[in-house]
């Protein structure tokens, strides 16, 4: 969605990337452990310096209250019609239609069972159907972008949706979003919730995105992206991605933590 910024340039942004980068690789030379996060006042994310916390985090007092005051979330809450994003209306949206599967681990390849797993994009456009989002871009009455499934036995997700399409934000001048899908994974409990977004092969977009461009270390910023399986792609029908999320450890998927 848009944010507001002053009018720096796509160049002045991809400095600012390229000299946060260097100064990352500088640092694990000189002996400082990989960081598989972004720093959380990223500087050419500008809104991240508005969102971000600046305060040490305040304990709860009481730590059961948040999860009796949270969303209760149960299987038959459900259905596999929540997971088919392109279903939810009488008629067919437009767009390129595509299966996104993958699984959900534990950092030692366990699979996480039973997790509420939501998504919400844009529409193949590039508009959200919210209403702050004001870009000139055409709303689709038969797609509204959201869905969400549990996952099974193996930690197994997948949706079937349209491949969303960039979009302009106000971070800088001509600035824009590469196809990106928001994901959002609820563990035991509403207070363990994780955000992040996954991102498509070959966009060209994503060097001039600041947004993945904040995870520095390269091997990290990969795991956002989406593998194109051909297996997984149904005849006359949809293209096939797989994407897994590892939930911790040294090959974590980054979420967006503070932002």
């Amino acid at each position: 969605m848009s944010a507001s910024a002053p009018q720096l340039t796509q160049s002045d942004i991809s400095a600012e990337i390229d000299a946060a980068h260097a100064a990352y690789t500088d640092a694990v030379a000189g002996g400082e452990p990989p960081r598989h996060h972004p720093a959380r006042d990223y500087a050419p994310y500008r809104s991240s310096a508005l969102r971000h916390p600046k305060q040490p985090l305040v304990p709860l007092l009481d730590p059961e209250a948040a999860e009796l005051s949270g969303p209760v979330f149960g299987h038959t809450d459900i259905t596999p019609l929540d997971q088919d994003l392109t279903r939810r209306h009488t008629g067919e949206p437009l767009g390129e239609r595509i299966t996104v599967t993958g699984r959900v681990l534990d950092r030692d390849g366990r699979p996480v069972r039973g997790q509420l797993v939501e998504i919400w994009q844009a529409n193949s456009s590039g508009r959200y159907a919210h209403q702050l989002d004001d870009h000139p871009a055409p709303l689709d009455p038969n797609f509204t972008g959201v869905g969400r499934c549990l996952t099974d036995d193996e930690g197994r997700y997948s949706f079937t949706s349209i491949r969303p399409g960039p979009y302009p934000w106000r971070n800088h001048l001509n600035a824009w979003r590469p196809a990106h899908i928001h994901f959002s994974l609820f563990g035991s409990a509403f207070t363990q919730r994780l955000v992040t977004q996954m991102y498509f092969p070959g966009d060209p977009l994503m060097p001039y995105d600041p947004i993945i461009q904040a995870v520095t270390d390269d091997a990290a910023r990969q795991r956002l992206v989406a593998a194109y399986d051909h297996d997984l792609s149904v005849p006359e029908w949809s293209l096939g991605y797989r994407w897994d999320i590892v939930l911790d450890g040294p090959s974590a998927t980054w979420i967006e933590e503070g932002r």
